[in-house]
């Protein structure tokens, strides 16, 4: 496939807001396209050239792609970045540049528009590789080049897809939907297709499965690809969730960063020299680099070939003793200063749960089993990787005594799991179910708080006005797209209210995301792409006429923001609809 039809796909993707139209033009795509060049398809659609958890960036600023075009098409940089501001979308200004110097007959070549996906993939990819002295300058100069290589259409997304800003509007869900209507000509292998991409987080690969195969295999973890991890489900009472697991572990419920631990020992070799570490987010994010303490502790702490972990890190006060909140706790996630860092806040990673084990996966093996190996071979005393603390019992009294407990000790509460239950990657099947209480709730009825994206801002008046920002609207994730739930103008410190400027800035949009859904009294001054996600307590939910959840959050307060979770893993239409319910149960 030429680069020039995949931009035309892309094209018709971007013109279209229903997602069965935006499924079925992924199906012809993805028929259209060879096994070859399916999963790089996949990636750039995504605006990626590989996994996330491969950690690859293309680390291209706006000013950088500014002389890029003004480069490729002999004009002054000012000319350019005057007409970004003008057009607000760096992909149509090089476009529109591409026409007029095809006009002009400049620089014109034979191939132009015939280059295949692969060798734009393959020179998008040597230029995100570019690193170094010199290195902003080189990709410049090749990204300028590949301008001038391809049709004016493909100007418009290869410029897109380094910023970040290829605006498709679906995510790896949509694919799995439109792998299955390219197999069947309906959505009935989402499923099965979901439940292999859980296991093995890497849509390219199952797409290349599925275009070979007319579907999946049986799939299994492996060490250096993260599992979708498995997720907690919410219910009122204690008595409820007895109704519900029966016999459980019920655990403390930590305030920390979830860490998925990767590591095996190549050759019987220290894993220092020899062996491989790899520590992934919630998000499927690459962390190892940031957690050298766990690294450390693995050869130290823990008796095992290989093995991939699952649990909590939490900061330590090293004068105390005591748990850090959330928010010291997240400062471990840096880029820079990581060894100072890691001396002012000491990890203490609590695993409370282990999928694979010395070449064999444990994920349909029941959590007894699987506690029982975790116990074995985490040696005793350690310092930084413990088993997480936990009780099996079989009471509602039991359950709700050492919840308080947890309380009592600063902790959120509790998570009780199914004692018989196997692993549920990506799943929110009551096989885990947490019991939680807030510290700021105020006598509401809410059973938890709410993880939303930020999708606007409002300016500020008075005050605020210094701020930048007044009043922000948020939404939770209903399918593929954004409805939202809340306009929140109060019980922001100075300090939020900056914060939320800064974080807003870096994703303010021009235009509405096709993505979101929102009644026109509530447009915002400012719209933002669907990537800061904040934790919201309200006091309770009411019926709304004008937000497109169809609910309200009433007196909500911001809790904090949640950089350690994607627009992914936020609240769910059907879990606000749950704690809703949960209100008069």
């Amino acid at each position: 496939m030429t680069f020039k039809r995949l931009s035309e796909y892309f094209r018709e993707l971007e013109e279209n807001t229903s997602r069965l139209k935006i499924t079925e033009i992924l199906a012809g795509l993805f028929k259209e396209a060879s096994e070859e060049e399916i999963d790089k398809i996949c990636y750039l659609s995504l605006g990626r050239l590989l996994p996330q958890y491969e950690g690859l960036e293309f680390q291209i600023a706006e000013k950088t792609m500014i002389k890029a075009i003004a480069k490729a098409f002999g004009l002054e940089t000012e000319r350019v970045l005057r007409r970004y501001k003008e057009v607000g979308d760096l992909g149509e200004v090089g476009e529109e540049y591409k026409i007029q110097n095809l006009f002009g007959d400049l620089r014109e070549k034979k191939d132009k528009g015939e280059l295949r996906v692969l060798r734009v993939y393959e020179r998008l990819m040597e230029i995100a590789k570019e690193s170094g002295e010199g290195s902003v300058e080189r990709k410049i100069d090749k990204m300028a080049t590949l301008l001038q290589d391809i049709d004016s259409l493909s100007v418009r997304y290869v410029v897109r897809i380094p910023l970040g800003k290829l605006r498709m509007g679906f995510s790896e869900m949509t694919i799995l939907d439109s792998l299955s209507w390219m197999v069947k000509g309906d959505k009935t292998l989402r499923t099965k297709f979901e439940g292999a991409f859980n296991v093995l987080a890497n849509i390219g690969e199952i797409a290349k499965m599925v275009k070979r195969d007319g579907g999946v295999r049986q799939v299994e973890p492996k060490i250096g690809t993260p599992v979708v991890p498995a997720l907690c489900q919410r219910l009122g009472s204690a008595e409820e969730i007895l109704e519900k697991l029966g016999k459980m572990a019920v655990e403390p419920k930590y305030d920390g960063t979830r860490l998925q631990v990767h590591f095996r020992i190549k050759n019987h070799e220290p894993r220092t020299e020899g062996g491989e570490v790899k520590i992934f987010t919630r998000n499927l994010e690459n962390v190892t680099h940031m957690f050298p303490d766990i690294v450390e502790a693995l050869e130290k702490e823990i008796n095992v070939h290989e093995a991939i972990f699952d649990g909590e890190g939490v900061g330590i006060d090293p004068k105390t003793g005591r748990y850090l909140p959330f928010q010291e706790t997240i400062k471990r996630k840096r880029k820079h200063g990581i060894g100072e860092k890691a001396k002012e806040i000491p990890f203490k990673y609590f695993v409370f749960d282990i999928l694979f084990y010395n070449g064999e996966s444990l994920i349909k093996e029941p959590f007894e089993k699987r506690r029982k190996i975790l116990e074995k071979i985490i040696k005793k005393g350690g310092s930084t990787i413990v088993p997480s603390p936990q009780i099996v019992i079989e009471s509602a009294e039991e359950l709700r005594g050492y919840h308080n407990e947890q309380i009592g000790k600063g902790l959120e509460g509790v998570v009780a799991k199914k004692w018989q239950a196997p692993y549920e990657p990506g799943r929110r099947g009551f096989k885990w179910v947490k019991l939680k209480q807030e510290e700021t709730k105020k006598g509401g009825g809410l059973a938890d708080t709410i993880d939303c994206v930020i999708m606007g801002t409002y300016r500020g008046r008075g005050k605020r006005a210094s701020f930048g920002v007044g009043a922000f609207l948020v939404g939770i994730k209903k399918g593929e797209n954004f409805v939202t739930v809340s306009k929140i103008g109060t019980g922001l410190t100075d300090e939020q209210f900056r914060e939320l400027k800064v974080q807003s800035s870096k994703f303010k949009v021009k235009k509405q995301p096709k993505e979101f859904m929102v009644d026109k009294n509530l447009t915002p001054d400012v719209w933002v792409e669907p990537k800061i996600v904040v934790e919201i307590q309200a006091d309770n939910i009411t019926e709304s006429p004008i937000h497109t959840a169809g609910l309200a959050l009433r007196f909500p307060r911001l809790i904090r923001f949640r950089d350690d979770k994607s627009a992914e893993q936020i609240t769910t239409q059907k879990e606000l609809e749950d704690l809703y319910r949960l209100q008069y149960a």
